[in-house]
């Protein structure tokens, strides 16, 4: 059975304007061991997707339908039947999963030492005393590549970069050694070089620990250095959904395919121009029938406008929602 199993997730938020559904029926698994990509620009569900999963979506926001079935030491529970600040969803978040977020200074408390928040979980999923704690917690500061860990441990966030706050934040996720982490675009506030340190932190950790990942991004490049499966997301919805070598090698959504087209590549000539996808993504209160890409589609037919397309396998563990 895999570590997570999501069947037609949906997320609604109620406005003045009407009802936003921010995730409309999303299924997807998260293997053992595995890292599964979640790509898409911004406003497509994929921070939503993981905040329901982590049942952090906050009042005018709700789960409308759909299981979150979690597997852990031979046990199931549906996350979405637990009372989102009860104590056994409290017990599973930040020890069983934990979530890595994409700004690591709106993650830290400037007011606590970086030692504190992460001795905070580990005292209390672990059970640790104080002094044990921090032993732990400067295990993991070094684990996550932080020099002098000694007295680092004491700083305040303030006194450290953006790369080593992120270094915080993940050894602030690692420290209870959850089965499940979630990093919501933890590489975007940061510059290029510092990137791919963290991603390649992340693997080491991965394979260290046998965590499965579920990596947020919009960035294609990081995809195919970080997972093993991909789904891509618009409008809320799945529309794409493969190994991430299968995708890469053969894209069968039009989304996908303009994605792909709009990376800078050393392979195209000075004179050449990248294609961009054209128009803008639709307005989610907005009603319409057919497919969500339809307007902005290169190859729309009469059919993309009339019906919606069912997410279907076009090749073995291949699937995409386009009527071609």
């Amino acid at each position: 059975m895999p570590l997570l199993d999501v069947h037609d997730l949906q997320v609604h938020f109620n406005t003045d304007a009407g009802v936003v559904r921010a995730v409309k029926g999303v299924s997807f698994s998260v293997e053992r061991g595995k890292t599964l990509a979640v790509v898409g620009e911004s406003g497509c569900g994929k921070s939503v997707t993981a905040m329901a999963i982590m049942r952090l979506v906050k009042a005018p926001g709700r789960i409308a339908g759909g299981k979150m079935l979690f597997s852990v030491d031979g046990t199931t529970t549906d996350l979405s039947a637990l009372e989102p600040m009860g104590p056994e969803m409290r017990g599973i978040r930040g020890n069983q999963m934990a979530m890595i977020f994409q700004e690591p200074m709106t993650s830290l408390n400037p007011v606590h030492t970086i030692g504190h928040q992460i001795m905070e979980p580990i005292m209390l999923h672990q059970g640790l005393g104080k002094r044990a704690a921090r032993t732990r917690a400067i295990e993991m500061l070094q684990a996550v590549g932080i020099p002098a860990a000694e007295s680092r441990i004491d700083d305040y966030p303030h006194n450290l970069s953006g790369g080593m706050r992120q270094r915080v934040v993940i050894a602030m996720a690692l420290s209870c050694n959850p089965s499940l982490i979630i990093a919501d675009e933890p590489t975007t506030a940061l510059d290029v070089t510092i990137q791919a340190q963290v991603l390649k932190l992340m693997n080491d950790l991965r394979e260290r620990s046998g965590s499965s990942i579920v990596f947020i991004t919009h960035d294609l490049g990081v995809v195919a250095q970080m997972a093993d499966d991909v789904i891509v997301m618009y409008l809320g919805q799945i529309v794409e959904k493969a190994n991430v070598e299968e995708l890469f090698r053969d894209p069968q959504h039009p989304y996908t395919q303009g994605l792909m087209n709009s990376i800078p590549s050393m392979a195209i000539g000075k004179t050449e121009r990248l294609e961009p996808i054209k128009g803008s993504v639709p307005n989610p209160l907005s009603l319409f029938q057919g497919c969500a890409f339809a307007e902005r589609c290169p190859h729309v037919m009469d059919k993309c406008r009339a019906h919606e397309p069912p997410l279907k396998e076009t090749s073995t563990g291949h699937l995409a929602a386009c009527w071609l």
